[in-house]
């Protein structure tokens, strides 16, 4: 039975590769059903990959090749806690050396133009210290950053 809510993510014939890959590099993810386009369609023809079923971390996503020209902003990403740095250098390293792009603050695109933002905990817990020059030592910390160093946000917290 499908979700109520899914999110849909449209891809340019390249939504099962997507699929994919975030099922082998995000824990609880999965591939599940593969559509094929019962007839031909201004972005493929009959029997081409229509639409995959995934999930990314339990979330419920339809892949759509639904063509050219309706690309990924940074208006929607995933947002992916870690707990310790070889878990955030693990993913970040995942989307950016398969042919992702870094970006700051612990935010990267995939090769699909998808934005994440792999944010460990400890940043989560530092940036909304009850305390504020904790927490303004700790933002200030994390805007100097790419991907986010838990060392670097711990000494910053410190003081």
């Amino acid at each position: 039975m499908r979700s109520k809510n899914t999110i849909c993510l449209w891809y340019d014939g390249t939504a099962l590769d997507a699929a994919t890959f975030y099922a082998r590099t995000f824990p609880d993810s999965a591939v599940g059903a593969v559509h094929r386009a019962p007839g031909d369609y201004p972005a493929g023809k009959q029997g081409d990959v229509l639409m995959v079923e995934f999930t990314v971390m339990g979330i419920p996503c339809l892949g759509m090749n639904g063509g050219p020209g309706v690309p990924h902003t940074d208006a929607f990403s995933f947002q992916v806690a870690t707990d310790d740095q070889a878990e955030t250098d693990r993913l970040w390293h995942a989307i950016i050396d398969h042919g992702g792009q870094a970006s700051a603050c612990g935010w990267c695109k995939d090769k699909w133009g998808l934005s994440w933002q792999i944010t460990p905990r400890a940043l989560m817990a530092a940036v909304t210290d009850p305390d504020p020059a904790v927490a303004k030592r700790a933002f200030n910390a994390m805007m100097e950053m790419t991907k986010i160093d838990i060392a670097a946000i711990e000494a910053a917290r410190r003081g």
